[in-house]
């Protein structure tokens, strides 16, 4: 008997969409689109009829827009949603705020040739919408969340890097992870699988609410502490050394692990680069990229900490790094900030003994 298909309902304002939508997903052998809808309004109804197991959503509809269906959704029944988003700098910062209401993960429309484009992006969306189905709810951020405690950061030494990686559910658990970190934390550089386009507004983003200065890396700038630096989301982000400094290198190599950037290449960067005064994090995100990295940080003498199931979105990442002994430890989500402060601590320490 075979297993039952991945129920998805399409909802966006383009008919042109809705139908690459259903070629691309009744096209796989594991899912199917059972309804679509022109509006959330009509979706509405389309939900209760059909009980699909994740929905596609745009962003600009009429009658109602996309944010405000996808907060009343995730309030009174929560479901594992994919955005469908424009690639424009409104479209991203529109597509951070869906990630903050609870949708999951986004795909972007291309601006030209949109069916030679959506089509390109026919096994990523199969991929994200099998993640999506596979994927644990998770609460909403919403726009009153009181913001966390800071934590007080101990002794450090500028030769101290925390290093990052992240896919699908990443943007909100590096919120996590970042906004209580007190505004002299150790230099933190990040890769998430974010496409070009996305990441400079969610390095703003994030700059808004964190302590420390969250920015989009550039090529030969020096990595300070009390700043974040975030990979560009068509390069690859490395670690590197000038003289007695480190700084940050962009390139634009070939995918590893198909992503670009990737976090093994930025976590194989560090281990080469800081050894023990880097401490690596895996994040929640679906595929294997970033195992092989943090197991050779861990070879390298670097603490490393690996998100542990119950909080991850998608079980993916973290899951293959510990599968392979990279992680030391396995952490929950809202403990990561202040483990790391503690690891700071007791490097600090040991330098001084």
């Amino acid at each position: 008997m075979s297993a039952a298909k991945i129920k998805v309902l399409c909802v966006d304002d383009s008919a042109l969409i809705r139908d690459l939508l259903t070629e691309i997903i009744n096209s796989q052998p594991d899912m199917e689109v059972v309804a679509v809808a022109p509006d959330p309004i009509a979706a509405r109804d389309l939900i209760k009829q059909h009980n699909p197991d994740v929905l596609t959503l745009d962003v600009e509809m009429p009658r109602m827009d996309g944010l405000d269906f996808l907060e009343r959704l995730m309030r009174l029944r929560p479901m594992p949603v994919l955005m469908v988003s424009s690639l424009t700098q409104s479209g991203s910062e529109i597509t951070l705020r869906a990630l903050e209401l609870g949708a999951l993960d986004f795909v972007a429309k291309p601006s030209l040739g949109i069916r030679s484009g959506m089509m390109e992006y026919a096994n990523e969306i199969a991929e994200k919408l099998r993640a999506a189905a596979r994927s644990r709810p998770r609460q909403a951020r919403h726009k009153n969340t009181p913001p966390p405690t800071r934590l007080k950061a101990p002794m450090i030494s500028s030769e101290k890097l925390i290093i990052i990686g992240a896919s699908t559910g990443g943007t909100e658990a590096i919120r996590a992870v970042l906004e209580p970190l007190p505004a002299n934390a150790p230099a933190i550089l990040i890769t998430q699988h974010m496409p070009g386009g996305f990441t400079r507004s969610f390095a703003e983003r994030l700059d808004r609410l964190c302590s420390i200065t969250v920015k989009e890396a550039t090529d030969g700038e020096r990595v300070l502490p009390g700043h974040a630096y975030i990979a560009p989301g068509d390069q690859h982000l490395e670690l590197a050394r000038s003289g007695a400094n480190y700084v940050a290198r962009l390139n634009d190599g070939p995918p590893v692990n198909r992503h670009r950037p990737s976090v093994d290449v930025l976590f194989h960067s560090a281990s080469k680069h800081a050894g023990k005064n880097a401490i690596g994090v895996i994040l929640t995100g679906m595929g294997k990229d970033g195992a092989a990295g943090l197991l050779e940080m861990r070879q390298a003498g670097a603490p490393t900490i690996a998100q542990n199931e119950e909080t991850c979105v998608v079980f993916g990442m973290p899951r293959e790094a510990i599968a392979v002994g990279g992680a030391v430890e396995v952490v929950a989500l809202d403990d990561i900030p202040s483990r790391l402060m503690a690891l700071v601590a007791a490097s600090g320490r040991a330098q001084r003994v």
